[in-house]
């Protein structure tokens, strides 16, 4: 089986002119490897006046309008995702402090039992 290739219009347009010009359909596919199936929807398309530079912009300007709504939506996703996040950090419970800040210190915990009066 082979890839699928992308072909420019200035190539479709070149071997649906040799086809209208009396090639034959066999020759120009074997030629340029294709399929002789391919070249008919070219002709078609060709006929219908596709391969128009006025028509091939306007399939590339849908085609990045589709690709720039798509971003888009994707931007609002995260936009959305970001402020979830930053409400859940903001009520979300503070930490505690670390284990070595909680340990009394000596002067600390000499005060609690005997008093501050004591120390003075």
């Amino acid at each position: 089986m082979t890839a699928h290739r992308a072909h420019s219009i200035e190539f479709k347009r070149q071997v649906v002119q040799e086809f209208l010009s009396g090639e034959t359909l066999h020759g120009l596919a074997r030629r340029h490897e294709l399929e002789r199936n391919l070249i008919r929807i070219w002709v078609q398309k060709y006929e219908a006046g596709a391969f128009d530079e006025d028509v091939a912009a306007a399939e590339t300007m849908q085609t990045y309008e589709a690709r720039i709504a798509a971003l888009e939506r994707l931007v609002g996703r995260q936009a959305l995702e970001i402020e979830f996040l930053k409400g859940a950090l903001k009520s979300a419970p503070r930490p505690r402090r670390s284990p070595t800040a909680s340990k009394p210190t000596a002067i600390a915990a000499c005060r609690r039992r005997c008093g501050r009066a004591a120390l003075s």
